[in-house]
């Protein structure tokens, strides 16, 4: 069981979301003997996407320059990631009723013309392999699924738009409002971990 574990809060032991994907990760290696983890904590920085990026996404793989294969580096690292894992776990605190911007550089790095993605002429066709994937979000006030949650209706939409379609969301959201939410969202987490882990035994 390969877990790829993707950071969003910079507010370290103090974050809501580490704290039940620490959970999570805890919980899985004492229902699994063999569980590798990476972590990919996006607080600390992604490369934005600039010109010489696209230059280089549009070019084919066999044309490009040295220099474009280099401005490719890291998102191909960062694909690699995902193609090895077996669950992807994505920590997603929502912030200003959407996704924070570094989960969002993350996505623009992975979500990749003609090599996650492919656009045909009945629509778009993700190539990465569906995986198990469990997002935790957590929320001050903003509840999961109400009007105004911009963020886990755009995650739902571009993981699948990558191919990656087996998505389970946590709700630790209101947790300002409500001091058992975190009790409630390790339950839930204990048990979208047992269908994945049963599978890849």
């Amino acid at each position: 069981m390969n877990i790829l574990r993707i950071q969003t809060s910079p507010r370290g032991e103090h974050s809501e979301s580490r704290k039940l994907g620490d959970f999570l990760v805890a919980e899985a290696r004492r229902t699994h003997r063999d569980v590798t983890t990476i972590v990919r904590d996006v607080s600390k920085g992604v490369t934005v996407p600039d010109l010489a990026w696209i230059g280089a996404s549009f070019t084919d793989a066999d044309k490009r320059t040295d220099d474009q294969t280099r401005a490719l580096d890291h998102s191909e690292q960062l694909i690699a990631e995902l193609e090895t894992t077996d669950l992807l776990v994505i920590e997603a605190p929502i912030w200003n009723f959407s996704i924070p911007a570094s989960l969002k550089s993350w996505i623009d790095q992975v979500a990749r013309a003609r090599r996650t993605f492919r656009m045909l002429e009945n629509g778009a066709e993700g190539l990465l392999r569906d995986r198990k994937t469990i997002v935790i979000v957590t929320t001050g006030g903003t509840p999961l699924g109400s009007g105004y949650d911009f963020a886990t209706p755009y995650l739902r939409f571009i993981l699948g738009f990558i191919g990656i379609k087996d998505v389970t969301f946590i709700d630790a959201g209101g947790l300002l409002f409500d001091a058992d939410k975190p009790e409630k969202a390790r339950a839930d987490i204990a048990a979208t971990l047992s269908a994945p882990l049963a599978d890849a035994a």
